[in-house]
């Protein structure tokens, strides 16, 4: 099958490899610019080391990148972690149109932080979509779903690397192989059922201990690794990582760092104790062991 790939990141990349090694015919790859002084993508590494033709348009919008696409005579696009506009007209133009992946259950979850918010609004389980996409966002009928439990440790970091990124890339060639076959199915989103939720940022991280200790717990799960939940010591921004929950009584005012320990700092909460092995003060950018920070972190400051 004559597929184009459009993506990015590293999902982007292994998507590649898979399709490169079940024999089907890449026709073009797009990938991001490059970023001023970065690192190129590592969709546009792998493409150019298998010897493919890439492009790195800033914009799908307008003629040229139309005409550009149309002339590949391609089959089948597939959108592999795509943040980029791409316009129906170009989505439609394959002769079986564009399959996207999403990492979530749709409808819910719509939008560019499904995991996120998937572990801070407290589902028990998420999991992944490969949908037929339109010009709405995340919108499109579903060809194909997978469901993925999250554990009561997941973190937005482990839940996309150990469950849903393996799992998107493993479905991606059973959605192939149901196109290939005629019987790709085109199941129209249940509106009833639709969320959306903007992309996960500061605005969205901040700790506010007057919450049940399960939802602050669900908040830093959910914001771990970027943009990571915080709150305030001595005006100071601090950062928490790699969290655990215990559902001891505390009399301590919540808030409260109630011990520090190599393996990591104890905070109390409302109904909860939240465990937190790393953190960040700003504006360093170096997560560390809150017992690395001495004094600058101790039993009995109060976190707000």
């Amino acid at each position: 099958m004559r597929i184009v790939l459009i993506g990015q990141a590293a999902f982007a990349e292994q998507a590649l490899a898979a399709l490169h090694q079940r024999g089907e015919e890449i026709v073009h790859v797009f990938a991001p610019p490059d970023a001023p002084g970065g690192r190129p993508d590592p969709l546009k590494v792998k493409a150019q080391s298998l010897g493919l033709a890439v492009s790195q348009p800033a914009s799908f919008r307008g003629e040229a990148a139309f005409e550009q696409f149309k002339a590949l005579g391609a089959e089948l696009a597939i959108l592999a972690f795509v943040t980029i506009i791409v316009p129906e007209r170009i989505l439609y133009t394959p002769r079986y149109s564009s399959i996207c992946f999403h990492p979530s259950l749709l409808p819910r979850h719509r939008g560019a932080s499904a995991i996120n918010w998937a572990i801070i609004e407290g589902d028990a389980e998420t999991g992944i979509t490969w949908f037929w996409p339109d010009k709405g966002i995340d919108t499109g009928p579903i060809l194909l779903q997978r469901r993925v439990p999250i554990g009561a440790e997941d973190s937005t970091g482990s839940l996309y690397f150990k469950q849903i990124f393996p799992l998107g890339i493993e479905s991606m060639t059973e959605a192939i192989e149901l196109i290939k076959a005629g019987k790709a199915p085109r199941i129209i989103q249940d509106e009833s059922l639709a969320s959306y939720e903007p992309p996960c940022r500061d605005e969205h991280a901040v700790i506010d201990f007057g919450k049940p200790a399960q939802v602050i717990y669900n908040l830093v799960r959910g914001c771990d690794p970027q943009p990571g939940a915080y709150a305030r010591l001595d005006g100071t921004r601090i950062r928490l990582y790699d969290a655990g929950f215990e559902t001891t009584a505390e009399t301590a005012p919540a808030g409260t760092v109630i011990s520090i320990g190599e393996e990591g700092m104890r905070v109390a909460a409302d109904g909860g104790v939240i465990k937190v092995k790393r953190v960040r003060i700003e504006p360093s950018t170096k997560k560390v062991s809150p017992h690395e920070l001495g004094k600058g972190l101790q039993a009995g400051m109060r976190l707000t």
